[in-house]
């Protein structure tokens, strides 16, 4: 398996159960593996055969800024569900944090997988 991946994608969004984080904007960074076979792009040279992982990371993006989810858990669950459904990818792991919401840690978050390896 081969694997395409994004690190630390830092979008600033709506998050949290608190009153107020819901009127502050909070930076959550994404960590994403995504299953993709890469045979066809490294023989053609061509982004047309490949997971673009720069459309991935745009649509990733667009949907946690506007996102209002209360929940890492939730939010996790819609970024998983774009990547396999939208982009036609088999496997991902998706590590979601939320970098200075508990005193004392870096961050906190959960990973999830979602699919199947192929």
């Amino acid at each position: 398996m081969d694997l395409v991946y994004i690190r630390d994608l830092r979008i600033e969004t709506v998050i949290g159960i608190f009153g107020w984080e819901r009127e502050v904007r909070q930076t959550v960074s994404l960590d994403l593996e995504m299953a993709a076979d890469i045979r066809a792009a490294a023989a053609s040279d061509r982004i047309e055969d490949a997971l673009d992982y720069k459309a991935v990371a745009k649509r990733i993006i667009a949907h946690v800024q506007e996102s209002r989810c209360q929940l890492v858990e939730r939010l996790a669950e819609e970024v998983a569900r774009i990547v396999t459904e939208e982009f036609g990818v088999p496997w991902v792991r998706l590590r979601l944090s939320k970098p200075g919401a508990l005193r004392g840690a870096a961050d906190v978050g959960l990973v999830i997988e979602r699919g199947s390896r192929p």
